[in-house]
């Protein structure tokens, strides 16, 4: 949404993982605390970030077994409220949902979501924007390795702003995917927008 420049679609389809990238293998929760114990330092430190994942098993909902849960997609823009799309219900519903965006605005995209079971490694947020079928704009956000916790957690995109100006104006799609260093595909989903000269 960043730009109304058009990419080269191999541009957009590239491969997002450095070739040269190895993820950590996974460990469980226990594997992690019981490595390198004699490091007390190192131990705190495991302490204050499983918190309470340490001590029991969390798991936020016994009838998914999934590692992590997204719940929620949020366009924030300042002194408007958050426009929310469910991501817990009928996906392909999600289209008919358009976001009616004033162009040249500052936006930032927030993802609610749930870490359970076991710790996450390189959480990924990737979102590509199609414009007639073609790319248009590609953000790649690195949201980290999160514990499980009982709660639901979230990551906010820094700021971006809305493509402006009479030939930015129109509707867009958008691929959306959250995965990880494993390339987990945690959930995918399509949702589109319109970029307007006001907000109605």
């Amino acid at each position: 949404m960043s730009t109304e420049k058009e990419m080269n679609p191999a541009e957009v389809e590239q491969e997002e993982h450095d070739t040269n990238y190895q993820p950590p293998p996974q460990k469980t929760i226990e594997e992690i605390m019981a490595a390198d114990a004699e490091d007390e330092s190192l131990r705190k430190y495991k302490e204050a970030l499983l918190g309470e994942a340490q001590a029991e098993k969390i798991v936020f909902d016994e009838s998914d077994s999934r590692k992590v849960i997204v719940k929620k997609l949020a366009l924030i823009v300042a002194d408007r409220d958050p426009m929310e799309l469910d991501l817990t219900g009928d996906l392909t519903k999600l289209k008919k949902n358009v976001f009616v965006i004033k162009e040249g605005i500052q936006y930032k995209i927030r993802i609610d979501f749930v870490v359970q079971r076991e710790i996450v490694h390189g959480l990924k947020y990737v979102q590509k924007t199609y414009r007639m079928g073609v790319p248009v704009d590609k953000m790649v956000q690195m949201v980290g390795s999160y514990p499980p916790k009982k709660e639901i957690q979230s990551y906010t995109t820094p700021f971006e702003e809305a493509p402006s100006g009479m030939m930015a104006r129109g509707t867009y799609s958008v691929t959306s995917l959250f995965t990880d260093d494993d390339k987990n595909e945690h959930l995918k989903w399509d949702w589109s927008f319109e970029i307007k000269k006001d907000w109605q």
